[in-house]
């Protein structure tokens, strides 16, 4: 979610927090300068993380680091998907496992004499009546000429 305004200076921060803890409330604050006394409570809470006052939270150093590493899981997550799907295209560009839509996977079962080269690169020969039938259009031809030699 994007932020609705650029974050309050380092110096501004510090400062709240010291009034807040000299006494003087939050709300008093957000009437007097322009952050919220919900963003003070915050900021003095995380100056008490960061003192080692209170133990119920992260401190500024570890929430940088989780951010970091949550950052660089993500990378390496994606860079681990991106190799997979290289070694896997790399294995099928090196004939150890041919897709059947890719046309070596074709021209293999060709040399093997299961398809024919017709006009629709399709023909699949019967072994048991020696006819071509094209796949896409569903037809057959029973005429002496289309018998296959097989």
């Amino acid at each position: 979610m994007p932020k609705s305004h650029r974050p309050y200076p380092p110096e501004l921060r510090q400062r709240i927090v010291e009034l807040v803890r000299k006494g003087r409330s939050p709300e008093e604050l957000a009437q007097q300068f322009e952050p919220s006394a919900q963003a003070s409570r915050n900021w003095v809470k995380q100056a008490a993380l960061d003192a080692g006052q209170r133990l119920d939270g992260l401190t500024t150093e570890e929430r940088e680091e989780l951010r970091r590493l949550r950052r660089e899981v993500r990378l390496l997550r994606e860079e681990r998907a991106i190799l997979s799907k290289a070694a896997a295209w790399f294995a099928r560009e090196a004939n150890a496992i041919p897709s059947k839509d890719s046309g070596k996977y074709r021209n293999l079962e060709r040399s093997k004499g299961s398809l024919t080269g017709g006009p629709c690169g399709t023909h699949r020969a019967s072994l048991a009546t020696g006819v071509a039938r094209c796949r896409r259009s569903g037809a057959s031809d029973r005429s002496p000429g289309a018998r296959l030699q097989l």
